[in-house]
């Protein structure tokens, strides 16, 4: 704590009140003259010389006073130099798994203002205080990406909270391996691609223009890939593999009434729309890449943090592979990362200023390096993203 002004100055050192005055005198004569006037004259020339003595060394005080009292962190920053604001970032599906982890290794370094864009209010709550994320830290929003009017008001209710946006982190998915039949968001759209592509997709491109004004030194839109949406990959060829096809189901709506309700259009896969969502993300982000990079200096990246087998994205699959895919990737395929190392990788690419190259998707190799990985043929091209995007708009009511 800064010190008081009152306690540098001395406790012998004391300042009459003005007009105030202990000393009291009567009016007497004395060979003719008045006591009474010359003492009060011999006094109050005293007074003055006092007053004017007391001014300087309370002036000196004041002036040692204001040295002390001034905050470190107001003094000048050496010539060249800024000391930066908190940064804002945007992450979806922070209530858990990756999502959680990167928001508590972002907001742990003192850096960053999460705002963790959630279905669950409570849910999030609850999460971000058994993390111990400081609650200055972090803000919660409601988002229900498998609703296009959540996306809308998310993004109405962030442009009214005053914060700038530095990052947006695309995270949050649905997978639902085992389901035999299709289930659909709030406009009848395949639940998997319509949450994990069709509300990012529209989130992006609503909080673009955000992201376009913020002076942050590095801002940044992350979309989090997967290994399973890659097909130059071991574990991107376990069946079903990812195959967009001809985009004949996403064109027709992916509603299951007139069209199929998986982007190729052939029959419903749980397993393969949430493998077939991904490489919408993966081309998505590539496409904002070659779109607005160059316009806008914003670096646009995805990742593949590592196999997080113990996480809750795997709730909906059988109980048997929950028990024994943890295992298996930690001793068989030495793929396995905790969701804190993830969340660290993921929080890397948020804020590692060596990550700063756009349309790069990001992988690590078993030394916890980061490193420039390779999409697969479907994933990097250029003509299905575009079309991707076209489509994309249309059913997300943006052309």
């Amino acid at each position: 704590m800064a010190l008081q002004a009152a306690s540098l100055v001395p406790v012998s050192f004391s300042i009459p009140k003005e007009g105030k005055c202990n000393v009291s005198l009567r009016d007497t004569t004395l060979f003719g003259l008045s006591l009474s006037d010359t003492l009060k004259a011999d006094f109050s020339s005293s007074a003055l010389r006092c007053k004017k003595e007391i001014q300087q060394k309370l002036g000196t005080v004041r002036a040692q006073t204001a040295a002390t009292t001034t905050p470190a962190v107001k003094k000048a920053a050496p010539e060249g130099k800024k000391t930066l604001r908190k940064g804002s970032v945007v992450v979806t599906g922070a209530s858990s798994g990756l999502g959680l982890a990167a928001a508590k290794a972002l907001a742990e370094t003192g850096k960053w203002h999460v705002i963790m864009a959630c279905r669950d209010f409570l849910k999030t709550e609850r999460a971000a205080k058994s993390a111990g994320i400081a609650k200055e830290n972090y803000t919660i929003m409601h988002l229900d990406l498998a609703s296009l009017d959540s996306v809308r008001q998310f993004v109405d209710n962030f442009r009214q909270s005053g914060r700038p946006l530095d990052v947006l982190v695309c995270n949050a998915a649905v997978y639902l391996p085992t389901a035999r039949e299709p289930t659909f968001t709030a406009e009848g759209f395949e639940l998997s691609v319509g949450t994990n592509h069709l509300g990012h997709f529209l989130l992006s491109r609503l909080l673009l223009e955000d992201l376009n004004k913020s002076d942050y030194p590095s801002k940044r839109m992350i979309i989090v890939g997967s290994i399973t949406g890659n097909t130059n990959t071991l574990a991107g060829n376990v069946p079903p593999k990812a195959n967009l096809g001809d985009l004949r189901g996403l064109a027709g709506g992916l509603n299951g009434l007139n069209s199929s309700s998986m982007i190729d259009g052939g029959d419903f896969d749980g397993a393969k729309a949430y493998k077939d969502s991904k490489v919408c993300n993966m081309l998505t982000m590539q496409e904002f890449h070659r779109r607005y990079h160059e316009e806008t200096g914003i670096t646009f990246a995805s990742l593949y943090p590592g196999c997080i087998a113990t996480t809750g994205l795997f709730r909906e699959h059988i109980p048997l592979f929950r028990l024994l895919f943890p295992p298996f990737q930690k001793y068989i395929t030495k793929g396995f990362v905790s969701e804190d190392e993830a969340g660290q990788r993921l929080a890397q690419v948020v804020s590692d200023p060596s990550l700063t190259k756009s349309g790069v998707y990001w992988s690590w190799n078993k030394n916890s390096a980061s490193f420039e990985n390779q999409l697969s043929q479907e994933a990097s091209d250029e003509s299905k993203a575009r079309k991707v995007w076209e489509l994309s708009e249309k059913l997300v009511g943006l052309a």
